[in-house]
């Protein structure tokens, strides 16, 4: 399988490069990104199988002539509501595969509308698979799979294991993301219909084992396409949960972009803020408090209402990259064997236990599938819940472990 890692020299791509060289049926991986040099620095890295390309995205020519070359292309260009509609339908005219780490609703939402053009020209698309989304989607089909009917779904994560090691230069794709995310209004999921919300609504959940914990409303993918697996569903949303300092944080970015501050004067604010969030998962585990990544279900079981939760227990590493770029390069390297031409989300194309089996090895300390993640119910016991939490959660996160070698 040859593969075309657009954006590989970035902090996610070289992640999901490292994955993907090390995987046999890889037999050409070619690293293109802007910054010919940067590329060319990580292929060598990489050995033999790897090689670099200079590509603009936004030179149509450029990325055709990249895209002419490959099986599948992994994209982790961003901010992706500004590049990922033009690289995911340059891919469909090439007749290429498919996948990225988009984590924008607006776009999402123009790419799924390519899904019968792609599906013509035999393309298999699968976006939106990093931490969020990706594998919280792949954490709500799990808990919404305990209930026999599903009527609301709440996806969550963590601000400060979003934190990413200080660069010099512009603001981030990922602070340009998140700052657009939290300002104005985000599409989620209300009565079955995708509508406007204000961004950084305060959310309470009950969440089984826990209880009450709350959130602040992000725009995410996950709030509009987690219907495709599950119908019936009447509401959608994904939050945001740390600290109060964190998230007041984010308020007053909120309100300073609404009353007009501008995006690169706010980048500048959200970058000083996040040099200040805790460097390690294991600082955002408290006992008692929300896990870093999550999904609670409510609807019905046996006639009853119920709810169950799911959380991720493992994780790659200790950075939002490797937390995306592995992800990102598991999935890819299981497209081969589900292929189904069109645009899909991961909830309607990827088994999420044969993801979590593929995903754990590449985990700190290669825990048993079995642990990848855990599952509370409404219907349980609380020492059982507790327990597991407890066990699967805590020590997962808090052992003193070293992350496998980069």
């Amino acid at each position: 399988m040859r593969v075309l890692a657009l954006g590989g020299a970035g902090e996610m791509g070289r992640v999901a490069a490292r994955v993907l060289i090390g995987a046999a049926t890889v037999t050409d991986l070619v690293v293109a990104d802007i910054d010919g040099g940067r590329a060319a620095a990580v292929a060598q890295r990489l050995g033999t199988k790897a090689s670099s390309r200079q590509v603009d995205v936004t030179d149509q020519t450029q990325l055709a002539a990249a895209l002419s070359d490959c099986d599948i292309v992994v994209n982790t260009v961003g901010p992706f509501f500004r590049f990922g509609v033009r690289i995911l339908a340059a891919a469909i005219d090439a007749g290429r595969d498919y996948v990225d780490i988009c984590d924008d609703p607006e776009p999402t939402l123009e790419m799924l509308a390519l899904h019968g053009r792609a599906r013509t020209a035999g393309v298999t698309a699968l976006i939106g698979m990093g931490a969020s989304p990706g594998v919280a989607n792949l954490l709500a089909v799990i808990a919404a799979r305990e209930l026999n009917t599903v009527d609301s779904l709440i996806t969550g994560w963590n601000v400060a294991d979003t934190a990413q090691p200080h660069t010099p230069g512009p603001p981030s794709a990922a602070i340009a993301h998140g700052l657009r995310q939290i300002s104005g209004t985000i599409p989620v999921t209300r009565d079955r219909q995708v509508v406007p919300r204000p961004a950084l609504e305060k959310i309470e959940l009950d969440y089984p084992g826990i209880g009450r914990i709350a959130g602040r409303s992000f725009g995410h993918p996950e709030a509009v396409t987690l219907q495709h697996a599950f119908p019936e569903l009447r509401d959608n949303t994904n939050i945001v949960v740390g600290d109060r300092f964190t998230l007041a944080v984010l308020s007053a970015l909120r309100f300073g972009i609404d009353c007009g501050l501008s995006l690169n004067w706010a980048a500048r604010l959200a970058a000083k803020a996040e040099r200040m969030l805790p460097a390690k998962p294991a600082d955002i585990i408290t006992p008692g408090g929300p896990p870093p990544l999550f999904a609670v279900a409510r609807g019905t079981r046996r006639g009853e209402s119920a709810a169950a939760a799911t959380a991720l227990a493992q994780i790659p590493g200790l950075t939002m990259s490797e937390n995306t770029g592995v992800p990102v390069a598991v999935a890819a390297l299981q497209l081969p064997s589900v292929r189904r031409p069109g645009v899909h989300p991961p909830e309607s194309l990827l088994d999420p236990h044969q993801f979590f089996a593929a995903f754990a090895p590449h985990c700190i300390g290669n825990p048993p599938t079995a642990t990848m993640t855990v599952t509370t119910r409404s219907w349980a016991t609380v020492q059982d819940n507790s327990e597991s939490l407890s066990s699967a959660i805590l020590t997962a996160f808090l052992a003193p472990r070293q992350p496998q070698c980069r």
